[in-house]
């Protein structure tokens, strides 16, 4: 009698040693050489947010990916930020100028999943003044050292509206995988969102942080903060 073929186990993925510990985000303050992240706030922040962008984006731009804005009027975008303030997932900060003390835009931590860890960056939008310089660059790296040094995690991910390419762009600049697209995945201010995911996982990082702390160095700038060489995470 012919014995019946031994079966090959089922493949499964390899245990996770020590598990992720846990951490949600506890809204610590962040400081960069040139940015501070500050835990939102209507009294400290409402104003200094309100000026970066009132008349000078005068098309809406910033908000176009996002479920919210534009503002025109003080009161409303305070109401809107004193949400901000009191959310916990997202939790919400302020970027803040260390040389001016001024508050140019904000981000959160998001949909946090400590028994896996895994969370989101999102949220993001930055006024003129920030786009484009050394600070939007130290304000993404601050969150990306907190989410892995800090809380530990094992997955940080970054999703965009797919037609939003200067985000998809940054992403890749910033060292983030692209995933996918996620079609008809939400409906934003009456309009179909495709998302694009990125994701970075924690085998990643070293690589990731030696690049960032590289190109942050001071001598990377020259005396109007222009930078020398582009930052490569590759």
């Amino acid at each position: 009698m012919s014995k019946s073929p031994v079966k090959a186990a089922r493949p499964v993925g390899p245990v996770v040693d020590p598990l992720p510990p846990g951490s949600k985000p506890d809204l610590r303050p962040l400081h960069g050489r040139w940015v501070r992240l500050d835990p939102v706030s209507v009294a400290r922040h409402a104003q200094s947010l309100f000026a970066s962008f009132d008349g000078k984006d005068p098309d809406g731009e910033i908000w176009t990916y996002l479920g919210y804005g534009p503002w025109t009027d003080f009161d409303t975008f305070t109401a809107w930020l004193k949400e901000r303030e009191d959310s916990r997932d997202p939790w919400f900060y302020a970027f803040v100028d260390r040389a001016t003390g001024e508050a140019l835009g904000m981000g959160s931590f998001m949909r946090a999943d400590p028994a896996n860890g895994v969370i989101e960056i999102g949220h993001i939008w930055m006024s003129p003044a920030m786009q484009r310089t050394r600070l939007s660059t130290e304000t993404i790296f601050l969150m990306m050292r907190h989410a892995f040094d800090d809380l530990g995690v094992r997955r940080l991910e970054w999703k965009c509206d797919a037609l939003n390419a200067p985000s998809r762009a940054a992403a890749l600049r910033f060292g983030f995988s692209f995933e996918g697209v996620f079609r008809q995945h939400f409906i934003v201010k009456g309009r179909n969102r495709d998302t694009a995911w990125f994701a970075m996982i924690d085998s990643e990082w070293p690589k990731v942080r030696e690049a960032f702390e590289r190109w942050l160095a001071e001598g990377n700038f020259d005396e109007k903060g222009r930078q020398k060489t582009k930052l490569q995470v590759t």
